[in-house]
């Protein structure tokens, strides 16, 4: 599988694998001591994550050697929903119904019309609805092929406004003070904290339903007070956000989908000592 790459010292190398229908990006980490092997979601695409002195031979071995498990967690992943003409896709945990109307005259890049029969339609637990369902437009200016973009910058700043408000809410309550926030496609994580005070977010919590985002405020807040995970972090939690739990359970539940959204569980192995 691996036999003709060369490996440098540092970077990473995506290479297509027998058998995959992702590819397979192979990242040489100096800081690493062991092979890792994880599923990225939101890229789509297995990453092998090898130690800086590892030959190419123990790579191969050890990708062998969890080939099973890759593809299970590869067919695990939810099938893409590009941003296209009528796709559906949620919008803060509402099923919307994507339409490109070309260029338009109108204030606005991106607005939402409720036709006369248009239902209400949670996307979770139930999954998308059908084809002919009358839902809520999301409507899109612009020449078609901009229009994924536009759409993508939107909900974007419809992201940071949700979460500015509900983490201004969450730090008045708790009496701290965040720096600034910032909403960006994370790939690993909902949200962090740095050590100067910067709240990161992804824009996908848009989707969600308007709790989880909540949650995740709350979460990050608390953060500024208590770098970690300890008691007293849930403890600061669980005094702004009393649904916590329920917000935990649906991303640990309903999390991975979100990424499919836009796009063209069991821990990583890890290489025994």
């Amino acid at each position: 599988m691996l036999k003709r790459l060369k490996l440098g010292r540092a970077g990473t190398t995506e290479i297509p694998i027998n058998g995959l229908d992702v590819p397979l990006v192979l990242r040489r980490n100096a800081r690493a001591r062991r092979f890792s092997l994880q599923v990225s979601e939101a890229r789509r695409s297995a990453v092998l994550t090898v130690p800086a002195y590892s030959s190419l031979a123990d790579a191969q071995q050890f990708l062998s050697r969890h080939m099973d498990w890759l593809r299970e967690r590869l067919d695990g992943l939810c099938d893409p929903v590009p941003f296209t003409d009528g796709a559906v896709i949620p919008l803060r945990g509402l099923a919307h119904r994507l339409n490109f109307v070309g260029p338009v005259r109108r204030r606005g890049v991106v607005w939402i019309e409720d036709p006369d029969e248009a239902r209400i339609a949670p996307v979770w637990p139930d999954g998308l609805t059908d084809a002919d369902d009358v839902l809520p437009l999301l409507n899109v200016a612009g020449e078609g092929h901009h229009a994924p973009r536009r759409l993508l910058d939107w909900l974007k700043r419809q992201a940071h406004d949700d979460l500015k408000l509900r983490v201004d809410i969450h730090a008045r309550r708790l009496g701290l003070s965040p720096k600034r926030i910032s909403v960006r496609d994370q790939n690993t994580r909902w949200g962090s904290c740095s050590s100067t005070g910067t709240l990161s977010f992804s824009w996908r919590l848009i989707l969600a339903p308007p709790f989880v985002l909540d949650y995740l405020a709350a979460h990050e807040v608390a953060h500024l007070e208590e770098m970690n995970h300890g008691p007293q972090f849930w403890a600061l939690v669980a005094r702004t956000m009393p649904r916590q739990k329920e917000a935990r359970d649906w991303l640990h539940e309903y999390g991975s989908h979100l990424h499919a959204f836009g796009a063209d569980g069991a821990p990583p192995p890890e290489q025994e000592d």
